[in-house]
């Protein structure tokens, strides 16, 4: 099984990491806006480095002065299945998927910009189920405190190389 991640982290800038986890490595994007669920919307997704799987599911506190520094929370997470072979599609520039998550779910797609870097624009396709999802935001899938709670807990990233 597949499993995919998307992490609600105020780091400098709020924005979203969007992670896959694709030939033994978490294939990852911020994307600034978050995950939109209406299949008119286009969001921008940039590539970013992949972090160690060890670390794709850390929620808690980066602290200053390190790479990514502020609260994460995961927001989603779950299984994907991939509609294509997912290696090739990225090569291809657009990689489909079916995300099966508790608020994302349905399919989704990772389509490039063209030109050069490896910005690509994340859109879910009509059949996405919407259920109150950008309502709920703050009510992520881990952990389950109030967010003031989880800000001031004692969650911190694990050290280097851990």
């Amino acid at each position: 099984m597949l499993k995919f991640v998307v992490r609600e982290h105020h780091a400098a800038h709020l924005h979203y990491d969007f992670r896959l986890h694709m030939g033994g490595v978490l294939k990852s994007w911020a994307i600034p806006k978050g995950p939109s669920m209406n299949s008119t919307e286009r969001r921008l997704a940039i590539r970013v480095d992949d972090p160690l799987i060890a670390h794709g599911e850390f929620a808690g506190i980066i602290p200053e002065g390190r790479y990514g520094a502020g609260a994460v929370v995961i927001w989603d997470t779950s299984s994907f299945e991939p509609l294509d072979d997912p290696e090739a599609a990225l090569a291809n520039g657009r990689l489909s998927f079916r995300l099966k998550g508790k608020w994302l779910t349905g399919e989704f797609a990772l389509a490039s910009l063209g030109g050069k870097g490896d910005r690509k624009l994340c859109h879910p396709g009509k059949d996405v189920v919407t259920t109150e999802v950008m309502k709920r935001r703050r009510a992520s899938v881990s952990p389950p405190v109030p967010w003031q709670d989880f800000c001031k807990s004692a969650h911190r990233y694990p050290a280097a190389g851990g």
